[in-house]
C-alpha cells in the first residue's frame, strides 16, 4: 500500500497514473470526478498537489508531490 498522506492509503498495485495537479487539464479531471462521484479527496483540506488515477476509474487526490509519493512507491522514503 501506499501512504498519500495523512494516513489516506491506496493499494499501490491499483495505480495506473501519478501526475501534478497544477495544470489546468488536470483541474477539470478532477472538478469531472467530483461530480461524478469517482474523486477520493486525501488532502485533509489541504491544497491538492498530486491527483492519482486507478484502476477502476477512481481519482485520488493528495496534498503531497509527486515526486514525494514516486519515492514511496520506489521503496526509497518511509511510509
Amino acid at each position: 500500500v501506499l501512504n498519500v498522506g495523512f494516513y489516506n492509503f491506496v493499494a499501490s498495485t491499483k495505480i495506473l497514473a501519478l501526475v501534478r495537479s497544477d495544470s489546468a487539464p488536470m483541474r477539470r479531471i478532477v472538478q469531472e470526478a467530483r461530480k461524478s462521484g469517482t474523486l477520493i479527496d486525501a488532502t485533509q483540506g489541504r491544497k491538492t498537489k498530486s491527483v492519482l488515477f486507478l484502476e477502476g476509474g477512481l481519482t485520488v487526490t493528495s496534498a503531497l508531490s509527486q515526486e514525494t509519493l514516486a519515492r514511496r512507491l520506489g521503496g526509497r522514503e518511509p511510509q
